[in-house]
């Protein structure tokens, strides 16, 4: 069978979350936590409101996840100064340090992987990788893959019969 472009880009998904995984082993980090650290570290401060509109999830969701960030000592909750009914949501100095070496891990990680392209074809390498993004975030919009009305056609999945 011929490797296509998305199977290549389906495994450096794969390899980068498996990294992520291994990154993130013996830590109370997650690739969603991980993500609001990163919110954070962008706008500052924020209400739990604006992380929730900024990871795209619910403000239940966030609760949560700024709860479990607060535990393991990430982030900390504290008075709004100009709205006495929100609470900001600021990492804690150990936070800022760690996502001060994701950045420069990331750095060192971006250099590296661009120098494994010939000098010559950079740029037209970051040309198409952002339009393949552009597409693939439009079609995700516009369509859903779904699969199923397969599973109906052939009598349902198997943990249904499982349960019959």
């Amino acid at each position: 069978m011929e490797i296509t472009v998305l199977d290549r880009l389906l495994a450096i998904g794969a390899m980068l979350d498996h990294d992520m995984q291994r990154a993130f082993a013996g830590t109370a980090l997650t690739p969603t936590r991980v993500h609001a650290l990163w919110v954070l570290i962008g706008t500052g401060p924020a209400t739990q409101q604006r992380l929730s509109e900024e990871l795209g999830t619910t403000p239940r969701s966030v609760s949560a996840l700024v709860d479990g960030l607060a535990a393991a000592g990430y982030v900390e909750r504290r008075a709004h100064p100009e709205d006495g009914r929100a609470v900001l949501v600021s990492l804690t100095p150990a936070a800022a340090a760690m996502m001060g070496r994701m950045r420069e891990d990331h750095r060192r990680l971006t250099d590296d992987l661009i120098g494994a392209v010939d000098a010559s074809d950079r740029a037209a390498f970051e040309r198409g990788l952002s339009a393949v993004m552009e597409r693939l975030d439009e079609l995700i919009e516009s369509e859903s893959a779904s699969y199923a009305d397969v599973e109906t056609e052939n009598g349902g999945t198997q943990a249904e019969h499982g349960r019959r």
